[in-house]
């Protein structure tokens, strides 16, 4: 009976900790896999990726997207890289909250030093916000990016826009126009912060070109621009990716558990 409780025990005791040691060995192949890229790029590399993750206890599908907790993290790793080091940020991610990705974005365009962004798979939305405030950005061939129209209530600006136009005035409730009127202030709130983003590189006419692109609903918004369109609009993009980087998404594979969606060396 004492064998059986102390494997009892012993089973109990291995289910308990063996996700902390798995955690535990994946961010330390995390930390070493980006050490060995900053070394090769002489870079500071910060890491932005989402992966869609499950409650344990159900296993139900939780989409994570960019947050004020994400734009905090980043925000410091920024802050704390000297002026004169260059920064790498890897993204992964189909977007999230418009004020998180606008504070990461100038805080990254704002950066004294070369400023590059990496996009393994997808950057969509507030991720794609995030891109064009580099100075640089690196996709693999099939990567893409994504239209900056805003999202209210779930439905795209642009549209809500279009079918109040549509319209008789008279014949719209009330709610509908406030959210034709948010939606006006959005487009036109975001359309501006890009054309600031990228005035600093290119002309204001091409930056206005290239704004209206992104943010005036052309598209629906999973639209997918691969690198070679982006390049065609005037963006500083290369098709190539470091080998680094695809080794480093696989040590973020579908978990049970939650873990940092930003991470970065404390000494770099």
């Amino acid at each position: 009976m004492d064998i059986l409780s102390t494997i009892l025990w012993l089973v109990v005791l291995f289910s308990v900790l063996s996700p902390a040691m798995h955690q535990y060995y994946m961010h330390t192949a995390r930390q070493a896999l980006i050490h060995s890229l900053e070394k090769k790029r002489h870079s500071r590399v910060i890491t932005l990726i989402h992966r869609q993750e499950s409650i344990s206890l159900l296993g139900l599908p939780v989409a994570r997207y960019i947050t004020m907790d994400d734009s905090e993290a980043v925000l410091t790793a920024i802050r704390t890289t000297p002026p004169d080091k260059p920064i790498d940020l890897i993204l992964h991610t189909p977007g999230g909250l418009v004020l998180a990705a606008e504070q990461i974005a100038l805080a990254l365009h704002r950066h004294p030093a070369k400023t590059t962004v990496i996009i393994p798979h997808y950057a969509m939305s507030g991720g794609t916000l995030i891109a064009l405030a580099a100075d640089e950005i690196l996709m693999d061939p099939h990567a893409v990016m994504g239209p900056l129209d805003p999202q209210i209530n779930g439905m795209p600006a642009p549209s809500i826009i279009s079918a109040v136009q549509q319209k008789n005035p008279n014949d719209v409730d009330d709610q509908t126009l406030i959210l034709a009127d948010v939606s006006r202030k959005a487009i036109a709130q975001v359309r501006d912060f890009v054309k600031k983003l990228l005035s600093d590189d290119m002309e204001e006419s091409k930056a206005e070109e290239i704004s209206s692109y992104f943010c005036d609903g052309n598209f629906t918004h999973d639209y997918p621009i691969f690198a070679d369109r982006a390049k065609e609009l005037g963006l500083n993009v290369k098709a190539e990716v470091p080998e680094e980087v695809y080794g480093l998404m696989m040590l973020y594979p579908q978990p049970m558990g939650a873990h940092r969606s930003v991470e970065y060396r404390h000494s770099p």
